[in-house]
């Protein structure tokens, strides 16, 4: 296991991101980069495997989690916002780029990176949310709900519909989580069990009616679920955390799908640089299968590569070693110049004619 370091840097006067790096300090650089609702500590699994083979490895507790600043001001969990601190993270590792990897709200915030600083994207991996939706607001991710699955009539917001709650009822929605951080925790980061077909509507699409998880008083104890996909040291961490933080912060980021669209919406797209989109097979909210959620990574960016794995929304979690599989081949082939020692060291084959 990689020597985790712990890091702080300080920008907009009085904010600050901690975080955690791992391997040698002139490695290449991969940033990890969360999202609803993690840690740092959670990337340990690949935090460890890319210093293994010489990456300068970063996960940083993003703005409203863990050893960040988590305060309950809306303003600092819009996109500007979090690249603003993307921008300060970056320039304390001393690099001007990096390959972003990002999941869920983090492949949000990692697209806005890649939307407004191109230049400092040497690759970009989205993990259950694709580039160039979530990050421009409702109508970036909206109109790719499968309708034949969630008829508008009935389900005006699609499996989205707990993000509207989020808009109109905040408070009451965070309270629900905070009721109890850590059980919630637990459940989330349980090993999923066999999931309902994909044709039948989730949960999530009728939380304004039924409230979460059609309508438990609170979230499931820890002792009703199984054990977390995360090793018992960086769960304890990653719960110790949320329920430091509590849920407010970290949520806030679905309130400004508005200014979001402003801040990305007339910015250019188009991306050249290698992009690589790791499905989750079974993720039925982000369902980039039986939805067109994937069509516009596919049309902006000129390089894709996807890859699909046997898992459901918490993919590095459930399937740490297949994404890791999955990151080295696709570095390896796509952006070799970021592969510890590709372009130093001296390497031939020679093939036997027998």
């Amino acid at each position: 296991m990689a020597t985790l370091t712990h890091h702080d840097v300080t920008y907009a006067g009085d904010k600050k991101i901690h975080y955690l790096a791992a391997g040698p300090v002139d490695g290449p650089l991969i940033l990890f980069i969360h999202g609803w609702p993690s840690t740092g500590i959670t990337w340990k699994a690949q935090l460890d495997a890319f210093a293994a083979v010489g990456f300068r490895a970063i996960a940083p507790d993003m703005p409203g989690y863990g050893q960040s600043t988590a305060r309950r001001v809306v303003d600092d969990y819009c996109q500007e916002a979090l690249v603003e601190g993307m921008m300060a993270l970056l320039a304390d590792t001393g690099r001007k780029a990096a390959v972003w990897v990002g999941h869920d709200w983090g492949s949000g915030v990692t697209s806005s990176v890649a939307i407004q600083h191109p230049e400092t994207v040497k690759a970009l991996v989205s993990i259950s949310v694709p580039y160039s939706t979530i990050e421009l607001g409702w109508d970036g991710f909206l109109p790719l709900v499968n309708r034949e699955i969630y008829p508008a009539g009935e389900y005006e917001f699609g499996q989205w519909d707990y993000m509207k709650h989020y808009e109109e009822n905040f408070e009451k929605a965070i309270e629900w989580f905070d009721s109890d951080a850590v059980g919630f925790c637990k459940a989330i980061t349980n090993k999923p069990a066999a999931l309902p077909d994909r044709h039948t509507p989730v949960m999530m699409a009728t939380v304004r009616k039924n409230g979460w998880l059609n309508g438990l008083p609170k979230p499931p104890s820890v002792e009703m679920t199984g054990p977390s996909m995360l090793p018992d040291d960086v769960f304890e961490s990653f719960a110790r955390d949320m329920q430091k933080t509590g849920f407010w912060s970290g949520s806030a980021y679905y309130l400004h799908h508005k200014r979001n669209a402003e801040y990305n919406g007339s910015r250019e797209r188009k991306l050249k640089q290698p992009a690589l989109f790791i499905h989750g097979i079974k993720d039925l909210v982000c369902d980039t299968k039986s939805s067109r959620l994937i069509e516009p990574m596919k049309e902006a960016c000129s390089n894709l590569t996807e890859a699909t794995i046997d898992a459901a929304h918490f993919v590095h979690f459930e399937k740490p070693k297949e994404v890791n599989a999955v990151l080295f081949r696709f570095i390896v082939e796509e952006v070799p110049s970021e592969w510890p020692g590709f372009l130093d060291s001296e390497y031939t084959k020679t093939k036997s004619d027998s």
